[in-house]
């Protein structure tokens, strides 16, 4: 399998680190996850101008953004990935003596790129999933996509844990996104998710799913989903690049309806599925 770093497809077994990276060292530093359907990148555009931003919110400078989309479709060129893939996309703030303060200005970032074939979850998608609840302990910029995700790491092993595809974050009474997809809730026809704001994830599964919501003539709200809502929805939903539109059944120990994928669920896979196609 190839991999790429720093300007070099190489064989991923013979891709090194240096140990003063600040990826490694400190966490500093951003990453994506870009799915592919027959060897084409979904959605990349918006996944780079992601990418972009979070650089820019944690003031990394010194990569060709616009060049990693090639290098992307490269990866899976080279790779012979032609069904269901994801490529993933890391940069940190490169190698430097370690320091909180940021490295001399000349430090060239570390830039790495690897590409696997992805096994789909299709039965969990068809039949819905279990989650918990977890307390949002994590900082106040979970819109920027950074690799220091050490609260998603714990909230994940807590439903791993206990049975369960997914933990969902509430903060304040206020439930915000998963450890690592972005959650909706239906009531009453109406699909309701947190609006963009620092405390989550700009999902482009999330903006893929509003948009075909408003195609379908399903009703949206951008609003907070309270926690003592939640047992009064008729549909709960988690969003994500590998997982897509995947229903919730249950909600620690008590069933989302009738414990059934709703229609508004169905309808958005179907819609999603021939997206994709």
């Amino acid at each position: 399998m190839l991999a790429y770093l720093d300007s070099r497809f190489l064989p991923k077994e013979e891709i090194r680190i240096s140990p003063d990276d600040r990826g490694f060292l400190l966490g500093d530093g951003v990453y994506e996850v870009i799915r592919s359907y027959s060897g084409r990148l979904f959605k990349a555009e918006e996944h780079f101008q992601r990418l972009e931003r979070s650089l820019r919110e944690l003031k990394i400078t010194g990569v060709a953004v616009a060049k990693l989309q090639d290098i992307a479709a490269s990866l899976l060129e080279r790779n012979d990935l032609r069904g269901d893939a994801t490529v993933y996309i890391q940069v940190t703030r490169g190698a430097a003596p370690r320091r909180h303060s940021f490295p001399d200005t000349d430090t060239p970032p570390t830039v790495y790129l690897t590409a696997s074939a992805l096994q789909p979850p299709t039965q969990k998608i068809e039949n819905g999933v279990k989650v918990i609840l977890v307390p949002d302990i994590r900082w106040a910029r979970c819109d920027i996509k950074s690799v220091a995700l050490l609260p998603n790491i714990l909230a994940s092993q807590q439903a791993k844990e206990r049975g369960a595809e997914e933990a969902i974050f509430v903060r304040a009474g206020t439930v915000t996104e998963g450890s690592h997809s972005n959650f909706c809730a239906v009531f009453d026809g109406e699909l309701v998710t947190h609006p963009k704001t620092n405390h989550i994830l700009a999902g482009i599964t999330r903006d893929v799913v509003l948009e075909l919501c408003r195609a379908l003539g399903i009703r949206v709200r951008e609003f907070p989903v309270f926690e003592n809502e939640l047992a009064g929805a008729n549909e709960l939903l988690i969003l994500s690049t590998t997982n897509e539109v995947m229903p919730v059944v249950q909600v620690n120990d008590w069933k989302v309806g009738d414990g059934k994928p709703g229609p508004i669920a169905m309808k958005l896979q179907r819609a999603f599925r021939e997206l994709t196609r």
